[in-house]
């Protein structure tokens, strides 16, 4: 099973794999197994229709599966780490500075140096790379699609990917706090936002091909 470079340390990871096992460690291993059997017949069941025991939490999770990149699964993740409760956090960079994917600060005196994210909840933070990284495959019709292929030029793959992750962990806090679905902004809300940054953009990638471009508006009809 080793492969890559590994393959060259085939004796070693075979004296590796020489142990003892003997009636103290089968015992030890039948009691536990026996104990998560007993478990199993114990716990409850869940309600038919559904994979979670709580059917309180239906609408939350067919709310929070109008949000790009959230399937039932991540759904179900983050509620089971946020028990749907977003009054704990005031805002939505509260939410994000708990669970780890806010911007880290790095300050010496004036100048801002690059900070990373500090550590926060790994199951919720790994709930959110996955949708993170569906939301990507998106159009750039979206907010979230379009929102990371343009990150993703400016600053990298894997910072935009934590950005998306921070943009739908905000989208969460407002699904959940709102009792509302997910509303889209759409791939053209940055342009709209500061339409000048978005011809700057255009003239620059224009310049960098040979070209020169002059911006007019469009008359009314």
């Amino acid at each position: 099973m080793a492969k890559g470079r590994v393959r060259t340390k085939i004796t070693p990871l075979t004296q590796a794999l020489v142990g003892r096992f003997g009636q103290h460690h089968a015992f030890l291993c039948r009691m536990h197994l026996d104990r998560l059997d007993a478990l199993e017949k114990t716990s409850p069941s869940s309600p038919p229709g559904s994979s979670m025991p709580w059917p309180s939490f239906r609408g939350t999770l067919a709310r929070l599966d109008t949000v790009p990149g959230v399937g039932p699964d991540v759904a179900e993740v983050i509620i089971a780490e946020t028990v749907a409760d977003m009054s704990r956090f005031p805002t939505p960079g509260h939410r994000a500075s708990w669970a780890g994917v806010a911007p880290g600060l790095n300050q010496s005196g004036e100048p801002h140096k690059p900070g990373r994210t500090r550590h926060g909840d790994h199951w919720l933070t790994g709930a959110l790379g996955v949708a993170a990284m569906a939301a990507n495959r998106t159009t750039d019709t979206t907010f979230l699609g379009a929102g990371y292929r343009h990150l993703a030029r400016c600053i990298g793959k894997l910072k935009a990917l934590v950005a998306i992750e921070h943009s739908i962990l905000t989208a969460v806090w407002h699904v959940l706090s709102e009792n509302t679905a997910y509303h889209d902004l759409g791939g053209d809300y940055h342009a709209k936002r500061d339409p000048q940054l978005a011809l700057r953009r255009i003239t620059h990638d224009a310049n960098r091909l040979g070209y020169t471009v002059r911006f007019d508006p469009v008359q009314a009809a």
